[in-house]
């Protein structure tokens, strides 16, 4: 089985409103040293074994584009493991 764990983040430069509530409420209880803050999105996929690195990193990254993130305002990431378990 290959495990693959995406982060899903909005783009540089767009706007994340959640992570500026968040900010401005940890420094409203004195967490001043917190400079910056941004929110995304965690996901663990698990993928039938039978297929190849190649095929299964082509399922992560057609699932990430097209259907967890929003790629005009989002990027992600992914790292795929093979779990033998």
């Amino acid at each position: 089985m290959w495990r693959a764990i995406i982060i899903v983040k909005y783009k540089e430069g767009i706007l994340d409103p959640e992570a500026k509530t968040i900010h401005h409420a940890l420094g409203t209880l004195g967490y001043h040293v917190v400079t910056d803050l941004t929110t995304g999105k965690y996901f663990e996929v698990e993928i039938d074994g039978s297929l190849s690195r190649a095929e299964a990193e082509k399922v992560v990254q057609e699932i990430s584009s097209k259907i967890l993130s929003n790629p005009v305002v989002q990027r992600f990431t992914y790292e795929l493991t093979e779990d033998k378990a």
